[in-house]
């Protein structure tokens, strides 16, 4: 299992994942603006669909603070087309099926629901700089209010 290698205040190793409506996404193509990235545990579950769509809704006030979004899970890409077309997602949505990203980031871990202990992902939410640092993150995320203390905190960037 891969150690986590994110740090605050150093740079967040480049990864290359497939994408919502095909082809390949590599963190170093946003160079030059800010990103936020949410880890969340499943496409269409809903604590996953409010918080897509709370960040959706956001996204261009996300847009006009120079900041792109994206959403990571280890649903295939196939789940997340179905994802962004029902809701209508305006961001990539970003799928980790080895969840090498996830571990990266420290947000793949032993979980526990109903009595049984199970690997996940732990719904965290990690803002990068322009030039490719950590320099905040939010870690076991409650959804309600978050995508808009993520937009507040990018926008007391600016």
């Amino acid at each position: 299992m891969t150690e986590q290698q994110v740090e605050l205040g150093k740079k967040v190793p480049d990864f290359t994942l497939p994408a919502s409506g095909g082809g390949f996404l590599s963190l170093h193509e946003l160079r030059g603006r800010k990103v936020v990235i949410y880890f969340y545990p499943r496409d269409l579950t809903p604590g996953c669909t409010e918080e897509a769509c709370d960040f959706r809704d956001r996204t261009q006030d996300f847009a006009a603070a120079g900041t792109a979004v994206l959403g990571i899970s280890g649903d295939e890409v196939k789940s997340h087309d179905k994802f962004t077309e029902k809701h209508k997602l305006s961001f990539p949505l970003l799928s980790d099926a080895d969840h090498e990203v996830s571990r990266m980031f420290g947000v793949w871990q032993l979980k526990k629901l109903y009595g049984k202990e199970f690997e996940g992902i732990v719904r965290s939410t990690f803002l990068i700089d322009e030039e490719g640092v950590l320099i905040k993150e939010w870690r076991k995320v409650r959804v309600k209010g978050h995508s808009e203390e993520v937009l507040q905190t990018v926008q007391a960037l600016q």
